[in-house]
């Protein structure tokens, strides 16, 4: 997969807008090169040296995030109202198609993936996606969400806002960032809903943009345990999507972080970050991981955070980088990998089976969106700003 970013901009977009009387700045693809971003987490680096010192400034990183995305007060949360169909039962695991409101008249879409036999309480994995068609229907995602529920874990792979089955907003409206993090947010509610997902064991992975949604819910949603962010997590790369880095998450008049601070914030919960050689994550290894384990080493955990490095891949979620998570994640979660391996050790999800779209739709033409949809995409923003 080729990320839309990569092919329509990296340049850097790095802008300065009045937003209520304070000047704040976005930070979009490119805003520096690789020498300046290492300076600065160099920079980031010199302002902490405790644990106490590190919790201040993540604090800080996790409120300017949530000030930034306009969500430091939520709106009450509306009954989800589940909608569930299409029972299908594979090979060790089931998948349904989902939809959920996370505000009143506006649906996440998704696939709910199970284990065949259930054994309550089991783990919660989150699927966000990244920029691609109907990337939550595509191979790369329903194997990995597939091998995760035969391994044990109840997996929900959803839509990003305007893709897919996410309508009516459209995906570069000015606040998607803000939407999307707060779906990802009703999806842990989603889970916990099920009433036999363990509320300790819940985990976020994606790919791309799908990785900027993990790290920026694992920093701001104390329920999640468990990140794995893919081919994302970068000094000198910011998100060239609005859904990224379209609201003022990184620098105000009083802050400046990146997202390699962004992630680390989720110290000391265990964090597997993986990168290639062939965009904006090759330096990981030398660079973005060094500072990770730096904070992790405060807490005396720096065993929970991991680096999975492709250096001949490319920017996907393929079959290395699902077979490092899937490691990663049995050992945290106690899954059976066994469950996903060959006779040889090694990962096999030939068992997977890779349904059409009009299989997954969770609004197929039978089955409509209810007639009270809200139908307009600033209405829908809109209701993020309720208040009891």
């Amino acid at each position: 997969m080729r990320r839309i970013a990569i092919a329509v901009s990296l340049i850097a977009l790095c802008c300065t807008e009045n937003v209520r009387g304070e000047i704040q700045t976005l930070y979009r693809g490119e805003c520096f090169s690789e020498a300046e971003a290492a300076k600065k987490l160099e920079d980031f680096a010199a302002q902490f040296h405790t644990r106490d010192e590190w919790q201040a400034r993540a604090e800080h990183i996790r409120h300017g995030i949530l000030s930034g995305l306009k969500l430091a007060r939520l709106p009450p949360p509306c009954p989800l109202k589940p909608i569930r169909h299409s029972l299908h039962k594979e090979d060790g695991y089931t998948v349904e198609n989902v939809a959920f409101e996370s505000l009143p008249g506006f649906w996440v879409t998704g696939n709910l993936y199970l284990p065949v036999e259930p054994k309550a309480p089991m783990p919660g994995v989150l699927c966000p996606h990244g920029h691609l068609a109907d990337n939550r229907m595509v191979e790369q995602t329903q194997k990995r969400c597939a091998a995760l529920a035969r391994m044990g874990a109840a997996v929900f792979a959803y839509d990003m806002v305007g893709y897919g089955e996410s309508t009516p907003v459209d995906h570069h409206h000015s606040e998607t960032a803000r939407l999307q993090t707060y779906n990802s947010m009703r999806v842990v509610d989603y889970l916990l809903s099920l009433g036999n997902v363990d509320e300790t064991r819940l985990a976020v992975t994606g790919e791309s943009g799908g990785g900027t949604q993990t790290f920026l819910l694992a920093a701001v949603d104390p329920r999640i345990d468990l990140s794995v962010p893919v081919v994302m997590v970068s000094a000198h790369f910011y998100g060239g999507c609005s859904c990224e880095s379209g609201m003022p998450i990184h620098k105000n008049a009083e802050r400046e972080t990146n997202n390699v601070e962004i992630a680390a914030s989720f110290a000391p919960k265990p964090q597997l970050v993986i990168s290639d050689g062939a965009d904006w994550t090759k330096n990981v290894p030398q660079v973005e991981f060094p500072y990770m384990q730096r904070v992790y080493r405060l807490f005396d955990a720096e065993g929970n955070v991991e680096n999975a490095h492709l250096a001949n891949e490319q920017h996907d979620y393929g079959p290395s980088k699902r077979a490092a998570m899937y490691r990663f994640v049995a050992k945290h979660f106690k899954l059976d990998l066994k469950e996903v391996q060959n006779s040889a050790g090694a990962i096999d999800e030939s068992f997977a089976k890779v349904h059409p779209r009009e299989e997954l739709l969770a609004f197929p033409p039978a089955k409509p969106r209810p007639a009270y949809a809200v139908a307009d995409g600033d209405e829908v923003i809109m209701l993020l700003d309720r208040r009891k």
